[in-house]
């Protein structure tokens, strides 16, 4: 695509899943992974800026961009963390590197933070962008996290509930949806944006984005639950926007700091989507971070 020109597509079939995306530069290999409601396209602005010191890798997760649906099953395990970073280790082995860093924006976070406890073997570094850990999101959930992250508990609904109504007005809550959290629609790049209504006015997309907040819901906390007390071991470096719910809510580095046991990190000026609210600071940052 025009948004990230010198990077080849590519496409891995992993054991559950088709995944897209994109690869360019050179260097020590880092894997970027986007959130809900994005796709790989929110890195536009990151991606090139990092690619002349290392090899980047953006992906779609399941569900997400030109990836595969699977199905989430009864109890929504086609969509937990574990298997959404089970598929991106997958495509990182299959493109050669059998160690790499990773950073993740939102959902994409979520999942990195999984794939950082099941492979430490494999993770060397992990970036978490705008997240605290969905279980302390869970353990402390008050009012205004559950006013500001109202999404949370009703994409969690029972199909076809939020499913029926997302697919009634998919560009309203699309817009309403990149347009709060700090950062007002205008930041994105219109390419990047119509990206992001092409994919949300897609059905099985609606279902699979469910799915994914289904499972944070359920099975991702069982895994969580069974993890508790072990930390993730490799460097972890927060960033986070400085006008939005995370800032306002948490201790950001105090709260990383029980789940792990290298932690630095600052809030950037920014809403919910840094990456393209403040790609210059995003990039130096990850720069910073993946050759210290």
């Amino acid at each position: 695509s025009s948004m990230f020109e010198g990077f080849e597509q590519v496409r891995v079939e992993t054991q559950g899943a088709s995944i897209n995306a994109v690869r360019g530069g050179e260097g020590p290999p880092v894997l970027l992974l986007h959130g809900y409601p994005q796709t790989l396209a929110m890195w536009h602005l990151v991606a090139p800026r990092i690619a002349d010191g290392f090899t980047v890798v953006a992906a779609d997760l399941r569900g997400y961009g030109d990836s595969s649906r699977p199905e989430g099953g009864e109890d929504h395990a086609g969509y937990s963390k574990r298997a959404m970073a089970l598929d991106q280790v997958e495509v990182m082995r299959e493109l050669g590197f059998d160690t790499f860093a990773v950073a993740g924006h939102d959902r994409g976070a979520r999942v990195a933070h999984r794939m950082a406890l099941d492979h430490p073997e494999i993770v060397t570094k992990l970036a978490v962008l705008d997240i605290v850990p969905t279980r302390h999101v869970y353990a402390t959930v008050g009012k205004d996290l559950a006013t500001a992250y109202y999404h949370w508990f009703f994409l969690i609904q029972p199909y076809d509930l939020p499913e029926r109504l997302l697919g009634a007005e998919p560009d309203y809550f699309l817009g309403k949806t990149l347009g709060g959290y700090g950062t007002g629609t205008q930041v994105f790049a219109p390419e990047a944006y119509a990206e992001y209504q092409r994919y949300f006015r897609d059905p099985e997309t609606i279902h699979a984005m469910c799915e994914d907040y289904r499972a944070a819901a359920t099975i991702d906390l069982d895994h969580d639950v069974a993890d508790w007390g072990r930390k993730v071991g490799c460097p972890l470096l927060a960033l986070w926007g400085g006008k939005g719910v995370v800032e306002r809510l948490y201790d950001v580095l105090e709260v990383w700091r029980e789940y792990a046991t290298d932690v630095r990190g600052r809030a950037l000026p920014s809403g919910h989507y840094l990456s393209e609210e403040r790609p210059e600071e995003v990039a130096e940052e990850l720069v910073s971070f993946l050759e210290g």
